[in-house]
């Protein structure tokens, strides 16, 4: 099993548990104060760990690292905070499959890189898992739809966001290494968030920095977007942006296992028949290993 692998199932299964945390944070902090915290503690730990890698940057590069952080970090996190603030943990956790499914379908067109015949099939049985997951039945016969569409648009728009990066990323990556691109690039998402920060705070809503807010942000910062974006950018530099996006689809089985243990909800035949194709299309997938 190749160490990019491993990375990448790990990495997931640690990014399914960040959607239930945001939901606790949010309950204090308001989406867009929540994304730049977590930028400006991420880049605490990053810029000073990448001091060492010296890099001499094109101005190519340049634009498309100042494209990462705005749209990568700042973005992607300003949308997924909205979408959750009106929308569900669980759902935020399900409608992450917009990531994969956009990695898989434009990798070929926008990068040229293109999954194996057993690749293929073990994304698209982890795919069609996820949707099992997301939709729990066919919406509006199986189970009506739910009224937190707003909500869900935002976490639609999020994923797109959060693929853009690794599409903007992936060719960077192929020559310089992960520590200071990443750390580079989430210092964009710092001029990116300010704007929205600053309408928050006139519109009156201000950060109440409770106990439970506190290890929100820390675990957010840290853990989800230092380390996370680092361990994802470090395997991008080793496996193409198609095959990474396999693994994500094990964040909606995460989210809605958490969903189950920490928020009460009920796990349906859907559930359980999804998560097993997920399994099923990663088992496959890393099995035959390689590039």
């Amino acid at each position: 099993m190749a160490r990019a692998d491993v990375a990448l199932l790990l990495a997931n299964v640690v990014y399914g548990t960040s959607y239930v945390v945001t939901r606790v944070a949010l309950a204090d902090v308001p989406p867009a104060t929540l994304a730049l915290l977590r930028v400006l503690i991420g880049a605490a730990v990053l810029v000073p760990l990448s001091l060492g890698t010296r890099v001499r940057w094109s101005g190519g590069e340049h634009a498309r690292i100042a494209a990462m952080g705005i749209v990568g970090f700042a973005g992607a996190f300003a949308l997924s905070h909205w979408g959750l603030a009106r929308s569900t943990a669980t759902n935020a956790a399900l409608l992450v499959t917009v990531e994969p499914l956009a990695l898989v379908l434009l990798g070929p067109l926008l990068l040229g890189e293109r999954l194996r015949r057993s690749e293929a099939f073990g994304a698209a049985l982890a795919l069609t898992g996820a949707t099992l997951v997301v939709v729990n039945g066919i919406p509006g016969v199986t189970h009506a739809l739910l009224p937190r569409w707003r909500g869900d648009v935002l976490l639609v728009l999020a994923g797109l966001a959060y693929a853009a990066y690794s599409f903007l990323g992936r060719p960077i990556l192929k020559h310089r290494p992960a520590l200071p691109v990443t750390a580079q690039s989430i210092l964009w998402g710092v001029p990116g968030l300010v704007p929205l920060v600053a309408l928050e705070w006139l519109d009156g809503r201000r950060p109440a920095l409770t106990g439970a807010a506190v290890i929100g942000i820390l675990y957010l910062s840290v853990v989800i977007t230092a380390l996370g974006y680092l361990v994802w950018n470090w395997a991008l530099e080793r496996v193409t942006a198609p095959r990474a996006a396999i693994f994500i689809n094990l964040q909606p089985a995460v989210g809605a296992l958490l969903g189950v243990l920490l928020l009460g909800e009920t796990v349906s035949g859907f559930t359980v028949a999804g998560g097993a194709l997920v399994a099923a299309g990663l088992f496959l997938t890393m099995r035959r290993g390689g590039k």
